[in-house]
């Protein structure tokens, strides 16, 4: 008999690494840290399946960004929940 710990039936639904941290209100809104060569195009893709989503994390980050081709590493951007 083994001291070895038995994990072949643990099982997880994580598709990603990536950080991703809720409001804890309720509205499923994440948040995302802007990498190098990232824009909101590729984010949208990520989190919407569509780059076209873009205007979506623009419009709900007009706080921070006034040009949505002007974002830079380091920035925390809030991702509103999928419609």
């Amino acid at each position: 008999m083994s001291n070895e710990p038995d994990f072949s039936n643990v099982q997880s639904s994580v598709t990603s690494t990536e950080q991703i941290t809720g409001d804890g209100g309720g509205t499923g809104e994440q948040s995302y840290t802007v990498k190098s060569g990232d824009t909101l195009s590729a984010i949208a893709k990520q989190f919407y399946g569509h780059a076209n989503k873009y205007n979506v994390i623009f419009e709900a980050n007009r706080d921070i960004l006034d040009d949505p081709d002007k974002i830079k590493p380091g920035q925390v951007l809030k991702i509103p929940a999928a419609e």
